[in-house]
């Protein structure tokens, strides 16, 4: 079994046991986090697509790590004019191990 959620802006593909980086959440590591845009859900035979989400349907996992990505470079240059900036950014993460997905139906 499958779903497809959205977090942060950005969709997911999710089963139960797998771990997933999404963007920043609140809590703390241990604690459960529920996620409630579920887009889509299979289980291989019955599928159910959202419009645009699942009223019913719910994620739950548990928060394994926050933390910060690798430092991405952002570099702005005007050629000819003197114009230089360097800047770095991390992004900051919460990494969710999926324990269930809650769908009625299925």
């Amino acid at each position: 079994m499958y779903a497809i959620i959205k977090s942060g802006g950005k969709q997911y593909r999710v089963a139960p046991g797998s771990t997933v980086r999404l963007e920043k959440l609140p809590g703390d590591v241990g604690d459960e986090v529920a996620l409630d845009e579920v887009l889509f859900v299979s289980d291989g035979e019955k599928t159910e697509v959202g419009t645009p989400t699942l009223a019913d349907a719910k994620v739950t996992g548990k928060i394994t790590e926050q933390g910060k990505a690798r430092k991405i470079l952002v570099f702005k240059m005007k050629r000819r004019k003197g114009y230089r900036r360097k800047a770095g950014h991390r992004q900051r993460f919460t990494e969710v191990k999926i324990e269930a997905i809650d769908a009625p139906g299925f």
